[in-house]
């Protein structure tokens, strides 16, 4: 979905939760863009068929009678999703947290009146806390350097608190009996390491990419994982 597209649905949620006509200062508040970008995408809404009520200055509301077109969820994908979601805003890196709670709010928007009390009554809280705002930033640097296969330089601290500096193909992120750790291939070690997010002190992107090897990858680690199970992940440098 193209940036617009998703903007133009995030608008049509906006004005499908509110009961009351809402200005276009508002809308461009809530979806961090310009008034005049609101006023012209509500336009181009009201040409395609979108049943949107007002004028600027005056404020906007969407005719009950649209709808959506539906997604059929059951009770458990609804649970399920939610649950996801909450544990992405809580655990992991803003830009992530940040779609995790937007997508909360179109599943929401799709649900009926039963299916929202459900969702709104389910058993599983995950609060969403104010994490180490380092930690919850190296988990997105990491993330971004395994998409674009950069080698990162990690100034590391072992169980001990003893500090290495090593040069790692950065090759995922596994949670892990409550901890995150990355899995990387290690240079130094050329092995397969472990190293803790919490115990990552710095991190360099060293301006190198690496290529892709099945043999170095996620994969080969889990399956030679599914060889000869551990009793539980440990954190080796």
């Amino acid at each position: 979905m193209s940036r617009r597209a998703d903007r133009l649905f995030r608008l049509i949620d906006e004005l499908r939760g509110r009961r009351l006509a809402v200005t276009g200062a508002e809308l461009a508040t809530a979806l961090e863009v310009s008034p005049r970008t609101i006023y012209r995408d509500i336009a181009d809404l009201m040409a395609s068929g979108v049943p949107i009520r007002g004028e600027a200055g005056v404020g906007y509301r969407l005719d009950e009678s649209y709808a959506l077109p539906p997604v059929m969820f059951t009770r458990e994908e609804v649970l399920a999703l939610l649950v996801g979601g909450r544990m992405v805003q809580a655990f992991t890196d803003p830009e992530l947290a940040n779609a995790a709670r937007s997508a909360e709010v179109k599943i929401r928007a799709i649900l009926d009146d039963g299916a929202k009390a459900a969702a709104d009554a389910q058993p599983y809280r995950v609060p969403v806390l104010s994490s180490d705002e380092g930690l919850r930033a190296t988990h997105g640097r990491l993330r971004r350097a395994i998409e674009a296969r950069q080698i990162v330089r990690l100034d590391y601290r072992d169980e001990g608190g003893a500090a290495t500096e090593r040069d790692v193909w950065p090759l995922g992120i596994i949670g892990w009996t409550g901890r995150w750790t990355l899995l990387g291939w290690c240079l130094l070690r050329d092995d397969y390491r472990n190293f803790r997010l919490d115990r990552i002190a710095a991190l360099q992107d060293t301006g190198e990419t690496y290529p892709v090897r099945a043999d170095r990858s996620i994969a080969h680690f889990v399956s030679l994982l599914d060889r000869d199970p551990p009793d539980g992940l440990q954190s080796r440098a």
